[in-house]
């Protein structure tokens, strides 16, 4: 289920995405969540500049950015240890997709998977934008 309305930049952007990617952090801020791990889903959107004078363009790696990038940075920043709250690892994926000048917007979604036995994840989305010019 999408939160957030599509994005209405000028100009257009093209959104790239990572979908559900599954796995374990130390999170938590309850003393059963510490020292133990957390299957966790996390989901990074982000748009980049999209240019639509030309009905196809490059078929060149260097006009967007690698999805593989945004794979690493994610797997990475959860292995970097606990971590209380699942916004403070939204916001450190965003602020690190966010590095990268080309990315103009960036959309994250973090789940917990196991915290309760009736639902299937529980979670925070955050949107972010960059503020660069």
């Amino acid at each position: 289920m999408a939160v957030f309305a599509p994005w209405a930049d000028q100009p257009p952007l093209r959104r790239l995405f990572i979908r559900n990617m599954i796995l374990d952090a130390n999170i938590g801020v309850f003393p059963h969540e510490q020292g133990v791990s957390q299957r966790i889903r996390v989901s990074v959107s982000f748009g980049v500049d999209d240019r639509t004078d030309l009905e196809i363009g490059a078929d060149d790696l260097s006009r967007t950015v690698s999805y593989e990038q945004v794979v690493v940075l994610v797997r990475q920043i959860v292995a970097e240890g606990h971590v209380r709250l699942v916004e403070t690892l939204a916001e450190r994926i965003a602020a690190g997709v966010l590095a990268d000048n080309r990315v103009k917007v960036v959309r994250v979604r973090i789940e917990k998977l196991d915290v309760f036995e009736e639902i299937e994840a529980v979670g925070v989305e955050i949107e972010r934008r960059s503020t660069a010019t």
